[in-house]
């Protein structure tokens, strides 16, 4: 089992999930983070720490979200590993109440 990073964290990038993950899990890419399904190791601690509760546990991902199961695994194997905390986009806030962000993903 994986977490997966939901349509949720597009454009609002928070990384406060990053450093409680204990296997260094996370990857990032322009304004969308991915966890590595072959790296994580299904522990939840990122999930209370995601401000936009865009983590959930791939049996758990909601029907609307699938895809994103399949997009994690491959983003995480192009981009770069993120490991600390870093501060969120200038306009993040803007962001978190807006659905169906995919098109918006840069990959």
């Amino acid at each position: 089992m994986t977490f997966v990073v939901t349509d949720s964290c597009i454009k609002c990038k928070y990384t406060d999930c990053v450093p409680v993950c204990p296997v260094d899990a996370f990857y990032e890419g322009e304004n969308f983070l991915v966890i590595h399904p072959d790296i994580c190791i299904d522990c939840g601690l990122c999930i209370p720490e995601c401000p936009v509760d865009a983590i959930f546990q791939d049996c758990h991902l909601p029907e609307n979200q699938q895809h994103y199961l399949q997009l994690n695994a491959e983003l995480a194997e192009v981009w770069p590993n993120i490991i600390e905390l870093k501060a969120p986009p200038a306009d993040a806030d803007e962001w978190t109440d807006i659905d169906s962000k995919l098109p918006l993903l840069v990959k």
